[in-house]
């Protein structure tokens, strides 16, 4: 006779920003791993909406608490993954102090517990560390073009300082530590008005309004669907080395290409242009030859079949919450 699975014996991760956008696609895998998950958040720009699906599971646990306050928690844990921070542009443009506390204080706070608790711990970082980057793609080594002045940098700044912060409790605490740096990702839980430009495309295109595109639509980006981002994270907390990861999809779209792929679902749009925003940068695309070579890692989901999935993830959002 099988005896039931006790959840306590089951390694453990803590997840801060667990019920973001990628935050609880994080959750949801390790899960389906084997992980038991407390998942912190103090849903400032993350829903419980995203981690509505696993309430009641007794392997998972929502802590709503903000990571800049310190993380008591009791018992073994085997992973700490620091993602905590608002990402997208309209959430970090509008809460410029919450972002530098979390990637400093918040940061610490993982760190601690993870030197506290002998855990590996994992930093989202971002590939807007790069800046306005005059290196195409852009490698881990490459130390970027960066305004620590500008309205963007609070996001850019606070992801270096976090990367700083991390390499730092390895060399003088011995963490076990590991950085990925996140290129443009989208997919279902995004929220509908959160500044991304697969988000406002498909949510422009849905209620009938024009896309809205800045500059002239030839600067590029790099569009990674979120599963393939969550494989590449937990393939880096497993076996991952304490240098920076890169991980995102590497082919190459104009916004003008991700325009003609929105008309051809969603059919003919009206467009609309403006200005280009101080510091957005106008080329972006990662080299992901570590994480190849290191992790056999690549995406594996196409801008045409990951759109269509986002389509139906947004749709039902907003038919949910009109």
């Amino acid at each position: 006779m099988t005896r039931p699975l006790d959840p306590s014996t089951l390694p453990r991760a803590v997840v801060t920003g667990g019920a973001g956008f990628v935050g609880s696609g994080v959750c949801d895998r390790l899960l389906a791993d084997g992980w038991r998950v407390l998942a912190v958040d103090n849903l400032c720009t993350g829903r419980r909406t995203n981690v509505a699906h696993l309430v009641g599971d007794p392997r998972f646990e929502l802590r709503v608490s903000d990571v800049c306050d310190p993380l008591d928690v009791d018992g073994p844990v085997a992973a700490v993954l620091q993602l905590a921070s608002p990402a997208s542009p309209f959430d970090y443009l509008a809460l410029p102090i919450e972002t530098l506390r979390s990637g400093a204080q918040g940061t610490f706070n993982a760190l601690e517990l993870a030197k506290a608790k002998g855990a590996t711990f994992l930093l989202a970082s971002t590939s807007e560390i790069y800046g306005d980057p005059l290196q195409h793609p852009q490698r881990e080594d490459y130390l970027g073009n960066v305004s620590c002045t500008g309205p963007r940098s609070v996001y850019d700044e606070a992801k270096r300082y976090a990367e700083a912060a991390t390499m730092a409790c390895h060399r003088t605490w011995g963490v076990d530590t590991r950085i990925i740096r996140i290129f443009n990702t989208y997919g279902p839980r995004m929220k509908p008005r959160d500044g991304r430009v697969v988000t406002a495309f498909v949510v422009q295109a849905l209620l009938g309004e024009p896309l809205t595109v800045f500059g002239d639509g030839r600067q590029t980006r790099s569009f990674c669907y979120v599963d393939d981002l969550v494989d590449g994270i937990v393939r880096v907390l497993a076996r991952g080395d304490h240098l920076p990861y890169n991980l995102g999809n590497p082919s190459e779209f104009t916004i003008a290409e991700l325009v003609a792929e929105v008309e051809r679902l969603l059919g003919p749009q009206r467009v609309t242009y403006l200005p280009l925003p101080q510091d957005d940068p106008t080329r972006r695309c990662p080299d992901i030859g570590r994480a190849r070579t290191h992790l056999g890692w690549e995406p594996r989901v196409a801008l045409p079949e990951g759109l269509v999935r986002t389509i139906e993830g947004l749709r039902q959002t907003l038919t949910a919450n009109p």
